[in-house]
């Protein structure tokens, strides 16, 4: 008998206040993404709760009671891309669409066909912020290599991506150096 691979999600709400500013953050994690042997639609899970959370979100506005409203829709996707990727395109197979989709041999790939598949299918619905995971373990030359190739290849697939604002000109130099090298 064969043990589908099933994508959880699980939420975590945690109080937090700033400058006497407080916000109720939900976090809601997927264990088990990406884990199986076959991911064919495995995003959508993620996809189908996230228009939940809009639709909930949308009765509640319709209602006749809308003072207390609860706001649990998903306004931003934080999504981690493996630093270890699959490396050239010719090693490439599972979701890849043809030889254009995989790459031409020898070329460096950073995204997974997954993690295309996944951006590909959230982008209209939420804010995605794609971070390289476990940067730590990789030099800043290598960061900055592999941070271009995944730019690169979000841009050639089509992938929107949230665009962090430009910060304010009277910012001083070393906060608008951070704010660069964030983005």
């Amino acid at each position: 008998e064969r043990i589908t691979q099933t994508v959880e999600i699980t939420k975590h709400v945690v109080d937090i206040e700033e400058k006497g500013v407080k916000l109720r953050l939900t976090i809601v994690d997927t264990p088990g993404f990406g884990d199986a042997v076959n991911n064919t639609e495995c995003w959508k899970p993620v996809a189908d709760y996230i228009d939940q959370q809009f639709e909930q979100y949308f009765r509640d506005e319709s209602g006749l009671n809308r003072k207390n409203i609860q706001d649990n829709r998903v306004h931003c996707c934080i999504y981690f891309i493996s630093p270890f990727g699959h490396g050239y395109g010719q090693l490439l197979g599972g979701l890849g669409r043809g030889s254009a989709e995989r790459g031409s041999p020898g070329s460096p790939r950073r995204l997974r066909p997954l993690d295309v598949e996944f951006m590909r299918a959230l982008h209209q619905r939420v804010n995605i912020v794609p971070v390289l995971a476990k940067a730590d373990t990789l030099t800043p030359a290598e960061v900055e290599r592999m941070k271009n190739k995944i730019r690169e290849e979000i841009d050639h697939y089509g992938i929107r991506i949230y665009q962090f604002p430009e910060c304010d000109s009277d910012e001083d130099e070393e906060f608008k150096l951070q704010d660069q090298a964030l983005k």
